[in-house]
């Protein structure tokens, strides 16, 4: 009886009307709900940005502004304070060595965020609504759980970023915890700017990144790094006399550039164009656009990383404790006790990093520095709002408004972040820093398998599913990617020198694996390895990418 049902799905799927084909995009709808239909209800997607019609060139400059916009503040999680962060790590710890980690991650991320936006735009529903239809409930409720998880530890670095910039540019006189209440504002800031529209919204982004562009830019024209160095950091896949520290710090950036929520995001922004899904052309052309966009938006990204990259290294390479402390004591920039006085090698962070700018390169470098962390921060809290936003109304389908929605998820991050800037000194947030990056890094594969997986089944991709190609370099790259991540938390837990949290790592490893292993059985079987298609769900053998498709009607509301 089931075979007969999936069979008749299948066939709807592709009908023939009036000799021509249309595919299953208005099958596969967003969900409605009654509540919908009776009471007014503001969604991120209310006012659709129109696109020009009649342009008949291959590529039309008029028609990738109309898509301008998703991918520019999706590019915002490559810029946040924790990319930062670990982009002045990398310079001051390994100089130029790493930056073709950083070019590598910043590709990956790209072919990420293109399964992502086609997802969105194929189907009309963004990846946690993909996630509700297609899941039975427990694994769902728990794959939302470690999604929320990431947004939290990711807005945590968002938060903690913003106050960290207060605190220099108000030359220490607002603590952390004072910086942390401010941005709180960030809720307000967000909704006056949503109630103006999705345009006026997209601009303000574009100035904040345009802002970091020459904060950041302004450092590395000062800083005035070798350009020989650079290129050959770049484009050459070898970091001489690396070690342990600099093995670390390079997983460090490939966790901290290819964030999971942020493959949820993108999903969701691209539907906020106006687009015929039942035009297969015009969805061909909405997946073309969005990919020149996104590479357009991700390219930036990456020159601002590299401006941070290359200013560190320049200034910091090599230099010890005592070095600083000699340069700064000639300026008065530093304060007390910011370093130990000894020989070993120098240890920033966004905070000190801000401090030893202004000690080398002068006052004017320090506050520069800070107004770029501050539109880092403002703009990733911001875009963090929105994926708390859009996963929990995905997940848990839930209605309400948009500012008690918008007032939840910010709540949600700011609370933990206020107890860490009440307990914690601005001098010693690297360790909090880095058992965040360790946090998001065990969400990744929440995002990475899931996106793999559906866009893989031609039942909810029709002829946009992912070909041979896409399946097997999606799958190595994706598990590169976990196993890398998963390296980087064996490190941290093995430095905490605790037998009580071994243990306790261990049993939550074992719980954490079943879970991936369960996402990774699903995925295998979507991407065509029939042998694992078994059990009372997988009964059509000759169509195991439908295994995971649910009956759209019945789902409605």
């Amino acid at each position: 009886m089931k075979a007969e049902q999936d069979e008749d799905l299948l066939e709807e799927d592709s009908p023939q009307e009036n000799g021509a084909e249309t595919n299953q995009y208005s099958s596969v709808s967003p969900p409605s709900s009654p509540v919908a239909q009776d009471e007014p209800f503001s969604t991120y997607f209310e006012d659709k940005v129109a696109i020009p019609d009649n342009v008949s060139q291959m590529f039309s400059f008029r028609k990738l502004w109309a898509f301008t916009g998703p991918g520019f503040l999706m590019s915002i999680a490559y810029l946040d304070p924790g990319n930062i962060e670990s982009d002045l790590q990398s310079g001051a710890k390994a100089g130029y060595k790493l930056l073709w980690i950083l070019l590598g991650a910043t590709i990956i991320g790209l072919l990420l965020q293109r399964l992502a936006a086609r997802l969105g735009v194929v189907t009309g529903m963004h990846l946690a609504e993909v996630c509700n239809r297609q899941y039975s409930t427990v694994p769902r409720v728990m794959l939302w759980v470690m999604v929320e998880l990431a947004i939290i530890g990711s807005d945590m670095q968002e938060v903690i970023g913003c106050a960290i910039a207060l605190n220099l540019l108000s030359v220490g006189r607002i603590p952390l915890w004072a910086g942390v209440l401010i941005t709180i504002t960030d809720t307000f800031v967000f909704l006056f700017l949503d109630k103006y529209g999705l345009r006026k919204l997209e601009a303000f982004f574009g100035f904040l990144i345009t802002v970091m562009a020459l904060s950041f830019g302004y450092e590395y024209v000062v800083a005035a790094p070798d350009q020989t160095e650079l290129l050959k950091g770049m484009f050459i896949p070898y970091c001489a006399g690396c070690g342990s520290v600099q093995l670390e710090q390079a997983v460090g950036i490939v966790g901290a550039v290819i964030m999971p929520h942020n493959i949820y995001l993108h999903s969701a922004l691209v539907k906020s164009r106006d687009i015929d899904r039942k035009n297969k052309n015009e969805v061909k052309e909405a997946n073309k656009y969005y990919f020149i966009e996104a590479t357009v938006a991700l390219f930036i990204s990456f020159l601002i990383n590299v401006f941070v990259v290359a200013v560190f290294a320049e200034a910091f390479y090599g230099k010890t404790n005592n070095d600083m402390n000699q340069k700064c004591n000639e300026t008065g920039l530093l304060p007390k006790d910011l370093f130990p006085r000894n020989n070993e090698t120098l240890q920033v962070d966004i905070y000190k990093g801000g401090i030893v700018l202004g000690c080398i390169f002068g006052p004017a470098a320090l506050y520069i520095w800070a107004i770029g962390i501050l539109a880092a921060g403002q703009s990733s809290t911001m875009t963090g709002t929105y994926s708390g936003q859009f996963v929990m109304e995905g997940f848990l389908n839930l209605r309400w408004s948009r500012f008690a929605r918008v007032l939840l998820t910010r709540s949600i991050a700011i609370t933990p972040t206020l107890l860490v800037a009440i307990f914690q000194d601005v001098k010693h947030l690297t360790g909090m820093n880095d058992f965040l990056n360790v946090l998001q890094s065990m969400q990744l594969p929440f995002a990475l398998i899931p996106i793999l997986t559906f866009t893989s089944m031609k039942s909810i991709m029709n002829d946009f599913a992912n070909g041979m190609v896409w399946k097997i370099s999606g799958g190595v790259v994706i598990l590169v990617v976990c196993a890398i991540n998963m390296y980087f938390v064996v490190v941290y837990v093995t430095a905490l020198h605790s037998v009580l949290l071994y243990v306790l790592a261990a049993l939550l490893s074992l719980a954490y694996l079943c879970f991936v292993g369960y996402l990774a059985w699903h995925c295998l079987v979507a991407l065509g390895v029939s042998c694992l298609d078994f059990g009372s769900r997988m009964q059509l053998s000759r169509h195991t990418d439908i295994y995971l498709l649910t009956d759209m009607d019945t789902d409605t509301g």
